[in-house]
């Protein structure tokens, strides 16, 4: 679930026409700059006119088509979203979630730090985050089926809330990786899946029955 847009939850994302030809070049060309230019500078160092000289197009261009680096950066999450990525089939819940984990923490800790930049850049531009909340929302969406899986395996107890897993699994290694800036540690991801696993399956997640299934 790495950067990577659904509306309410379970809704799958939707289909997005891709430009094609030149347009479509043009475009990679743009993005694969923003993400150079955030690595290398960071938010403060990032301007339209080095996203345009180091992509080889006129700056005009890029004005013309994202407006200015909250646009820019926009549309780097939005293409995350339009993917064919998707979660782990290892066979089992904790693993799934391990390897999911696994995902996560490698694009959290590599360098040069591009995921955790686009996390610091939301913060500044309100395009960007409004982006970045599309992307959550789509990798999420997408990880649904682990747990629809495990519910099925028997693994978890029937009507298990999905988002409610898998932000618990996964939300430890954005906070030491992202808010505490803890050194990297291997065995984390693997820890911070068992830990949720054994939380669902003693039934943690599961939504409460309501009062006509009493």
């Amino acid at each position: 679930m790495t950067p990577a847009d659904p509306g309410p939850e379970g809704t799958p994302p939707p289909t997005r026409r891709r430009p094609g030809g030149r347009t479509a070049r043009v475009r990679q060309q743009v993005l694969d700059a923003v993400v150079a230019e955030l690595g290398e500078h960071g938010f403060d160092g990032l301007t339209t006119e080095a996203v345009a000289a180091r992509a080889g197009v006129h700056r005009t261009t890029v004005y013309r088509r994202w407006g200015d680096v909250g646009g820019l950066l926009a549309d780097v999450l939005d293409a995350a979203s339009v993917d064919d990525w998707q979660p782990p089939d290892t066979g089992s819940l904790e693993s799934d979630l391990a390897a999911l984990n696994q995902e996560i923490h490698a694009a959290l800790t590599a360098q040069p730090p591009i995921m955790t930049a686009l996390i610091a850049a939301s913060f500044r531009s309100e395009k960007a985050a409004e982006a970045q909340q599309r992307l959550w929302e789509d990798r999420y969406a997408r990880c649904e089926i682990i747990v629809s899986r495990a519910v099925g395996h028997g693994e978890l107890p029937p009507r298990t809330e999905a988002r409610r897993l898998l932000i618990a699994a996964t939300a430890p290694l954005y906070h030491q990786l992202v808010l505490l800036r803890t050194t990297p540690d291997p065995q984390l991801p693997g820890h911070a899946a068992r830990t949720a696993a054994l939380a669902a399956a003693a039934g943690a997640f599961a939504e409460p029955p309501s009062v006509r299934d009493s």
